[in-house]
């Protein structure tokens, strides 16, 4: 019996040696180009964890979709057949994860300021819709970043827009779920669904006639180099939240979860610093660098517009009822 205990005593301390020794790989994949905040803000996150956990947590990041697109990373995620997505938002959670409610947070004028996004993507109720997606679909979301305010951008054959009705039957590009398709009828355009690695072209080609994005996007992903108009709707705060495969979430030792968590903290506040200061800077370099013109809509038409369009009873029925002006006056903190 001595020798039993001696013997399990032995292989206890073994396996608690293996399990500090061990060290976790985590591939971290976005469709974002190498120069984009959000990109830049994974390098971060990966240097961070890294001095963190020792070298014990290896961040692998993975740009330009080079491991799939959006649909499929976070699809990837769930599977576990990839660790980490940067690509998550409320949109895909809605289509993927079959909550038609969170779609509600990708609606179209929803957040008042970035303060207030912040007050309600970490109020419980939205931290519980992520410990039912969690549980739903085997992804984890772990964090809120800023990915910038979402803009119209319109080619020179599309012309200019300056309030809802000038959108009708503009073939205006939106991510291929339905929250985003909806929130481009929410403002008034006809939405085309396109992978984000094939809009350049389609703006080149004239196959699209506009897009909309954060301006730093714009940038990075050479858009302003195929299209002649901003049109500053500020129709939408754009988020992205990184996910992680919640099976592989659960397998880590506690404390490389909260040096995970840590690390995400601090590479938010340095992608939500570069995105606010480009976007204080880049309209003038639009203007002056690629001949772009800037348009100031009827942004209160647009508003109006777009509460209009969600007043529809489908809305009610998916997100339930009043969720839209519950959450459109909720408290910022």
């Amino acid at each position: 019996m001595k020798k039993l205990f001696v013997l399990m005593f032995v292989m206890l301390m073994v396996c608690l040696a293996f399990s500090a020794d061990k060290t976790y790989t985590i591939r971290f994949n976005t469709v974002a180009a190498p120069t984009q905040p959000q990109v830049l803000a994974m390098n971060k996150f990966a240097e961070i964890v890294g001095d963190l956990s020792g070298g014990k947590i290896e961040v692998k990041v993975f740009h330009s979709g080079q491991l799939g697109d959006q649909q499929t990373s976070l699809l990837a995620v769930m599977r576990g057949d990839l660790e980490m997505a940067g690509d998550g938002a409320p949109s895909w959670f809605a289509d993927l994860g079959n909550m038609p409610k969170m779609g509600v947070l990708n609606a179209a004028y929803i957040f008042r300021d970035l303060d207030h996004m912040y007050s309600v993507m970490n109020s419980p109720l939205v931290k519980g819709w992520f410990d039912e997606l969690a549980s739903k679909t085997g992804m984890r979301v772990l964090d809120t970043w800023y990915l910038g305010m979402r803009q119209l951008n319109t080619t020179e054959k599309a012309g200019p827009v300056y309030k809802p009705e000038d959108l009708k039957g503009m073939k205006i590009r939106m991510p291929n779920n339905e929250a985003f398709m909806d929130m481009g009828r929410a403002i008034g355009s006809n939405p085309t669904p396109m992978g984000f690695g094939e809009v350049y072209l389609a703006l080149k080609l004239g196959t699209i006639d506009g897009q909309d994005n954060p301006l730093p996007t714009d940038l990075s992903a050479g858009f302003v180099e195929v299209t002649k108009y901003i049109i500053l709707t500020d129709h939408s705060i754009g988020m992205i939240n990184p996910v992680i495969n919640e099976k592989f979430w659960q397998s880590l030792p506690a404390e490389y979860r909260t040096y995970i968590i840590k690390a995400l903290e601090v590479a938010r506040f340095y992608m939500n610093y570069l995105v606010l200061e480009q976007e204080s800077k880049l309209l003038k370099r639009f203007v002056d660098e690629y001949k772009m013109q800037i348009i100031v809509p009827d942004k209160a038409a647009f508003m109006k517009f777009a509460r209009e369009f969600y007043s529809q009873d489908k809305f009610d029925k998916a997100w339930g009822a009043g969720m839209y002006e519950a959450i459109q006056s909720y408290p910022s903190e």
